[in-house]
């Protein structure tokens, strides 16, 4: 089986990044928290499907900036087996109020404060990275 590729976005305001939680129906982790995204469709540019997932899901609207990393993530559930990779690039917040339009919530946090949401297991590498004490020199 093929991998499910998503693009996901890191928008940054000032010292605070939107996340948002996912629909209490979705097909893999209900109500888990996530760097809000959607898969790419076939031929599609993964900054342009951001750009369009963003809109679409919180009425935001972003400019795509660099890769921020790359995450291969295996989820089991029904005894399926589903691979997902996940693009995520740093993203910067251009205007829109954000509205639970394909989620469930949002909400804007300090890097920090990430520790304290449960957030899907593919995200997991993510937060993790943002979270980390910064070497100098680095």
């Amino acid at each position: 089986m093929r991998p499910i590729v998503c693009a996901a976005a890191i928008i940054r305001r000032g010292r605070a990044l939107l996340i948002a939680r996912r629909k209490p129906d979705s097909r893999l982790e209900p109500l888990k928290w996530e760097f809000p995204g959607g898969k790419i469709e076939y031929t599609e540019d993964p900054r342009v499907c951001l750009v369009r997932e963003i809109r679409e899901e919180m009425n935001v609207r972003i400019s795509v900036d660099a890769v921020y990393d790359i995450v291969s993530h295996t989820y089991r559930k029904g005894g399926r087996i589903f691979h997902v990779l996940l693009l995520c690039y740093l993203c910067t917040y251009r205007g829109g109020r954000p509205r639970p339009l394909d989620c469930h919530e949002t909400r804007w946090v300090r890097i920090g404060d990430l520790g304290a949401y449960d957030f899907a297991a593919a995200d997991l590498p993510i937060v993790r990275r943002l979270s980390a004490p910064r070497r100098r020199g680095r």
